[in-house]
């Protein structure tokens, strides 16, 4: 039980996503896209944006289920907001080239330039 996804680490509100996106890092891979702002709170929170263009009902909710659950294992620090979006072949990869490439694109900085 000390290791669930806990509601204080959703990101759940429009305003909130629309804030991440508008003033966070803005970071591409082959698999996804992520956006990270650093906040002052306690803890890190995470949003997924899985769009009908993404796929049926089924296939976004696998995919949100599979980030939340390497979010819940890799919780970043220090404190930051992640919105997560994720890209056509993400359903294919397998597990464990989402979780590098999910920790290697919150390492990675944002081109010069961008957000």
């Amino acid at each position: 039980m000390a290791e669930r996804f806990r509601p204080g680490q959703h990101i759940r509100r429009r305003s909130e996503f629309l804030r991440v996106y508008e003033h966070g890092r803005k970071v591409h891979g082959r698999l996804l896209t992520v956006f990270v702002l650093p906040t002052d709170l306690d803890t890190s929170r995470l949003g997924v944006s899985a769009t009908r263009k993404f796929g049926n009902a089924v296939q976004r909710n696998l995919a949100k289920r599979r980030i939340r659950e390497i979010f819940r294992r890799r919780v970043p620090e220090p404190a930051c907001d992640v919105v997560v979006v994720p890209k056509s072949g993400f359903l294919d990869a397998h597990y464990s080239a989402v979780d590098h490439e999910f920790q290697a694109l919150l390492r990675r900085p944002a081109r010069p330039g961008r957000r």
